[in-house]
């Protein structure tokens, strides 16, 4: 494979992606920023075919318009690593989600390599090599980059083949191929990355201590804290942090304590919203209780034990059966469950619903 290129230049990127041509894979990482913005600042797009070898500089260059058909081609499967986060910026980047996909991750997943084991962890297990380290940190948004920083962003691609085709061999030989692209084609769901206010309620630290009237008051103060956050494009802890918000869905004393900065700002909007009475209709559904009964807590030991004795017998990553917070829905009476579809089922769901509803 080249030594990375690295091209800020439109010329240059046309180029490039010309003598990429029609690859069968595009394998691809991307490195961003989300430190003062609420949507990722994406900064590079490393990209090989296997043999040519780039690292794109999307300041300067944005999403080039041939790179965009690529990552749309059904022609073209996009292999990245731990795809989920660098599929969210690519759509917030292009409006559309990339596709086929296929994660290396997962793959490795489902091969019982761990769960979510890390890209230099995978390289050195699955193909014995060890990548280069110092780099983590880095502000992508800095020009120039240095050498050393060029590399290490390439070195998230150059393994990539060796990967998927390696992992690939062995999921064919243990038929879960068709598993993979399910999972895969998952993550291509728009969806999966967009943001409803109405939700942001469950992302507060410590929701889970509230009830009642003042749980309904953290929704909509929550969703106030996103619209914001998304219109101004700033993170939202910029906008009210989340123990301001707890205190004033639990009290209105939580006015006093808030920062002057958010008072001016803010405190005249805030103070009508708490004002409002509760009537939203989707309050009731935010009250349900927060703890298992004793007998439903034994329930779900049961079942985690269930997964993991399939984990081990399928040699398959636990997690990726089913989570923890998923078995307690499954407890709590939900039915429309990822482990409760599919090869999941197959495995491991029709057991665990066999042991939730008996006989």
């Amino acid at each position: 494979m080249s030594t990375p290129e690295f091209i800020d230049d439109p010329e240059r990127a046309a180029a490039f992606l010309a003598a990429l041509g029609q690859p069968e894979y595009l394998y691809m990482d991307t490195e961003f920023l989300r430190e003062d913005t609420y949507r990722a600042q994406l900064c590079l797009i490393q990209l090989t075919d296997g043999e040519h070898l780039a690292c794109l500089d999307t300041l300067a260059l944005g999403i080039p318009s041939r790179l965009g058909e690529l990552l749309m081609d059904p022609g073209v499967t996009k292999v990245l690593h731990a795809a989920r986060q660098d599929l969210e910026v690519l759509y917030q980047a292009t409006g559309s989600v990339p596709a086929p996909v296929y994660d290396t991750q997962i793959a490795a997943g489902l091969l019982g390599h761990g769960d979510q084991l890390g890209y230099a962890a995978l390289v050195e297990t699955v193909l014995g090599k060890t990548l280069e380290k110092g780099h983590a940190r880095t502000d992508w948004s800095r020009r120039p980059l240095t050498e050393a920083q060029l590399a290490y962003a390439a070195d998230d691609v150059v393994h990539l083949p060796g990967l998927r085709s390696t992992l690939d061999t062995d999921l064919q030989a243990r038929g879960r191929g068709a598993w993979l692209a399910d999972e895969c084609a998952a993550l291509s769901q728009p969806g999966l990355y967009e943001t409803d206010p109405a939700e942001a309620w469950r992302r507060v630290k410590g929701f889970n201590r509230l009830g009642g009237p003042a749980l309904g008051r953290l929704a909509r103060l929550a969703a106030w804290r996103e619209q914001v956050a998304m219109d101004r494009n700033r993170p939202r802890r910029w906008i009210l942090k989340d123990d301001a918000l707890l205190a004033l869905a639990e009290s209105d004393a939580g006015m006093s304590r808030l920062p002057p900065a958010v008072q001016r700002r803010h405190g005249t909007h805030l103070e009508r919203l708490l004002e409002e009475p509760v009537q939203d209709p989707e309050i009731p559904a935010l009250t349900g209780r927060d703890r298992l009964e004793p007998a439903e807590e034994r329930l779900l030991k049961q079942l985690a034990a269930l997964v993991r004795t399939v984990s081990e017998r399928e040699a398959i990553s636990a997690p990726l059966i089913a989570t923890r917070k998923e078995l307690e829905r499954l407890v709590r009476g939900e039915r429309e469950l990822a482990v409760l579809a599919g090869w999941r089922r197959d495995i491991a769901g029709a057991a665990l619903l066999e042991a939730v509803e008996p006989g």
